[in-house]
């Protein structure tokens, strides 16, 4: 007879791939989808104007949550700011 190897219990609990969470939601998500839903709809020579003071975190870290879901999805924007501006545009076709 084959003795069965013994092993030790599992420490953590298993579910079916098919439950795990799907995406991120992260806490910048409710602002990067409004900025990405303005800049849809800017005309071309135009920038978004957000007042820093409007932002739900720090400027620096939305304009890293916007950095990566712009690439995630192959779109160019810039971005800029001032003291109390955060801008965000579409840059024009051809240029870096």
């Amino acid at each position: 007879m084959k003795e069965k190897s013994k092993r030790a219990p599992m420490k953590y609990q298993s579910i079916s791939q098919n439950d795990l969470p799907q995406g991120r939601n992260g806490k910048h998500k409710s602002i990067v989808r409004e900025l990405l839903g303005d800049i849809e709809r800017l005309k071309p020579g135009n920038a978004l104007k957000i007042p820093i003071a409007d932002l739900p975190d720090k400027k620096e870290n939305v304009r890293s949550a916007l950095s990566r879901v712009t690439r995630q999805r192959g779109l160019l924007v810039s971005t800029s700011s001032d003291a109390e501006y955060f801008y965000i545009w579409v840059p024009p076709v051809g240029s870096k």
